[in-house]
């Protein structure tokens, strides 16, 4: 059942990891866009629909099997895991931000930067190379 738990855990985060990739870009292509324009308005669905219907189910799923199999596997009192678990908890208070710029967006209220976005597309992908090395590695 575990191997089970964790191929459906694997499948979770990447898809979360997708959206986490995929909406700072959109957002960095909606913030050059004119408000009201048909641009923006495509954006708007693209983004509510990632979040809605990719990103945050994949999350919770994420966090769901994760704490399954770190319980099952007792790897709760592990260096790694505390390290892992802290740079997950970054990634889902990240996953917040990017939903509350979405909703900015969907108010015609964004005040932030193409230039902002495209840096802050980096953070998601930091996180999961820490992430991975520490599951993988486990070098702490």
């Amino acid at each position: 059942m575990y191997q089970w738990l964790l191929a459906f855990h694997i499948i979770a985060v990447i898809a979360w990891m997708a959206g986490m990739l995929y909406l700072p870009r959109l957002f960095v292509y909606h913030a050059g866009s004119s408000i009201g324009s048909e641009k923006s308005e495509t954006f708007k669905v693209m983004e509510q629909r990632l979040l809605g219907v990719i990103m945050t189910p994949a999350m919770v799923v994420s966090w769901i099997l994760g704490v399954i199999l770190a319980t099952l596997g007792s790897f709760w009192d592990e260096r790694w895991m505390m390290a892992k678990a802290a740079a997950v908890i970054l990634m889902t208070l990240f996953h917040f931000w990017l939903a509350a710029r979405a909703r900015d967006f969907a108010r015609d209220a964004n005040r932030i930067s193409g230039r902002t976005y495209r840096f802050a597309n980096e953070l998601p992908t930091l996180l999961l190379i820490a992430i991975v090395i520490l599951v993988v590695v486990r070098p702490i």
